[in-house]
């Protein structure tokens, strides 16, 4: 297994007391040397304007890619969202990664990739950075593979307690990309309905409020997985947010490390028989830094059990 990550996804500082913290990426970083001693460690490069313009508006891009700050100044973008002087070269590290993994994954070099990054990206639309994401790193991670290496059936698969709402409105109307998620309702962005369809190609599990472990494997039993094992997807790529566990303070949707740990290794067998385990997963939420630690090492062992 191969991680990717860089130094400069620490710096991003979205201003004093917000949850979105470095502490949340070390935590992660952390946890997973001391769990898996073999892991592949590389760094992330740079996004490139090109790959980004992609999936996001010229403005949207200029605007981060070029955002100059007087000092320590943190510039709100909205009430959650904020960049700092360390913010552009962060986002696009973050970004940089998936392409990065990406590559790696379709050129044979690992089956499986880690994005360890921050800023999230599951919340940026094509033209507005929102949710605490600057650039939609998935998107622009799925993109590249249908550009770039011409697949013709990528699945984005999303279990990050907030809806990716960014992601889905990318591709709403892109047949070549799946947009599959499971996610908190009613709670932020108060997006992903399961009437939401796309042109066929999004599928929305939306739960209630402490749903818990046996509701949210019936609803990736019952629906999403069948849904995505029907794609046939020659690449799978994850947003994985670890803020359903029962420890964090900004949903309450119940979950435990146990349930990540499955969730991944159906996904991991689901890649073996579709396309060779090809699968690319990305940090996305979580705002428990003890969640965060136990999560991202029981998804990592669901992701390497198959």
């Amino acid at each position: 297994m191969r991680v990717y990550t860089h130094p400069a996804c620490l710096e991003h500082q979205p201003g004093p007391g917000h949850p979105e913290c470095p502490a949340r990426l070390q935590a992660v970083t952390e946890a997973l040397r001391a769990a898996f001693p073999s892991l592949d460690w590389r760094e992330a490069p740079l996004a490139s304007r090109e790959s980004a313009t992609r999936v996001h508006a010229t403005s949207l891009v200029d605007a981060i890619f070029d955002a100059r700050f007087d000092g320590d100044a943190v510039v709100r973008l909205d009430a959650d969202t904020a960049m700092s002087s360390a913010s552009p070269e962060a986002a696009r590290r973050a970004a940089g990664a998936v392409i990065a993994a990406v590559d790696a994954v379709l050129g044979g070099e690992v089956p499986r990739a880690f994005c360890a990054v921050r800023p999230p990206g599951h919340h940026a639309t094509r033209d507005t950075a929102m949710g605490f994401c600057l650039l939609n790193g998935i998107a622009i991670g799925a993109a590249h593979a249908v550009e770039a290496h011409g697949l013709a059936r990528v699945a984005v698969v999303d279990f990050d307690v907030h809806h990716g709402n960014g992601t889905e409105a990318i591709f709403a109307a892109e047949p070549r990309v799946a947009y599959l998620s499971s996610h908190q309702n009613p709670l932020y962005p108060g997006t992903g309905l399961e009437g939401d369809v796309g042109v066929g190609n999004v599928v929305n599990a939306p739960l209630p409020p402490r749903s818990g472990s046996a509701v949210f494997r019936e609803a990736w039993r019952a629906r999403l997985l069948p849904a995505l094992d029907a794609f046939r997807p020659q690449l799978v790529l994850v947003s994985a947010g670890f803020d359903g566990h029962r420890l964090d303070p900004l949903a309450d949707l119940e979950l435990g490390p146990e349930d990540y740990r499955w969730l991944s290794a159906e996904l991991a067998d689901l890649a073996t028989r579709h396309c060779g385990g090809r699968l690319v997963s990305v940090l996305e939420g979580g705002y428990s830094l003890t969640a965060l630690r136990e999560c991202s090492v029981a998804h990592l062992r669901g992701l390497t059990a198959a």
